[in-house]
């Protein structure tokens, strides 16, 4: 019998691959740094039995319907906005996802943005090197101070709390909105909870961090912001879409908020000459939040041990069980 089929939609070192060669036959997309193209996708796919796929791939009603021996997506994310489930479950696949391992370092990331944009750290650092420094002042790049301000968490599930932990730890007073209340979460961090206008009022820094849904997708539009103080600061590390980028761009130049820090955007990639990058009060980041060397790696791991139970006749590790 072939040794099934696994088709992996980024180019990954062999040493992941490597102990699972006995079992599976991989071909992957040659290069690391560019998705690959939708006809190469759609082709490879009609073949395999399992996907290995990258957020950035569209794994839709059409592909699904042309891949007839898929058992398995195993997406290298947290979120699955990109994979029509309820397509996937109506053909009886399996869709993964690699929660949990990824929680800690993508708070990591959103409380170093939430930093970075609060004391003007890119400003300062292309201040420099610029070579515009030539006198020290009371006032020069003078940002907002982060402890014991409020900071007000959008999405209050696994990142959330991380992100709350660690906002704990520069005496900040943590209030959140959630789409249910978690009563275990306020009396352990503690944090309070809040109607999404009413925190929205009371926060200096908004970080979302909430699923992409038809609920949230353009959550923060022009109402939101300007429920937001002046001052106030928003973050976001959930899903570009989720913000009007108008709205939000609007805000900004209108100084309705104080600043931004933003690692994700409603069509990904973009370049500098996306009107949010011209701004001095938004920093931009490329989809970092979990770029480490060792949560990526810890990912493909659980990736591809969910594809290995799934075509072993045994249950996933992290199955998606919405749909």
């Amino acid at each position: 019998m072939a040794e099934p089929l696994i088709y992996v939609t980024r180019r990954i070192p062999d040493s992941y691959l490597e102990p699972y060669q006995d079992r599976f036959h991989f071909e992957c997309w040659e290069k690391e740094e560019e998705p690959v193209p939708r006809e190469v996708l759609l082709e490879r796919a009609q073949h395999a039995d399992g996907l290995l796929s990258m957020v950035s791939d569209r794994i839709d009603g059409e592909l699904l319907a042309h891949a007839s021996q898929l058992k398995v997506v195993s997406n290298l994310a947290v979120g699955y906005d990109n994979i029509d489930i309820i397509e996937a479950k109506k053909r009886g696949i399996t869709v993964t996802n690699t929660p949990d391992v990824l929680t800690d370092t993508t708070a990591d990331l959103a409380f170093a943005l939430l930093m970075a944009t609060a004391r003007k750290v890119l400003e300062a650092s292309d201040f420099v090197k610029e070579n515009q420094w030539k006198n020290w002042s009371p006032f020069l790049l003078a940002g907002s101070d982060i402890h014991h301000k409020t900071i007000g968490i959008v999405g209050m599930g696994r990142i959330g709390e991380a992100i709350a932990r660690r906002a704990k730890g520069f005496d900040m007073d943590v209030i959140y909105h959630n789409r249910t209340r978690k009563q275990d979460v306020e009396e352990k961090l503690p944090a309070e909870y809040r109607g999404f206008e009413q925190l929205l009022q009371e926060a200096d820094y908004v970080v979302s961090v909430v699923p992409l849904t038809e609920e949230t997708t353009k959550l923060f539009d022009e109402r939101a912001f300007k429920y937001m103080k002046e001052t106030s600061i928003f973050i976001n590390v959930s899903r570009g879409a989720v913000v009007d980028e108008a709205a939000l761009e609007r805000a900004l130049k209108q100084k309705e908020i104080s600043a931004a820090g933003l690692d994700v955007f409603t069509n990904e990639p973009i370049d500098n000459k996306h009107p949010l990058v011209a701004l001095e009060n938004c920093i931009c980041l490329p989809h970092i939040g979990s770029a480490s060397l060792e949560t990526r790696g810890q990912m493909i791991e659980l990736c591809l041990e969910n594809l290995t139970a799934v075509l072993g006749g045994e249950s996933a590790k992290t199955p998606v069980t919405q749909a």
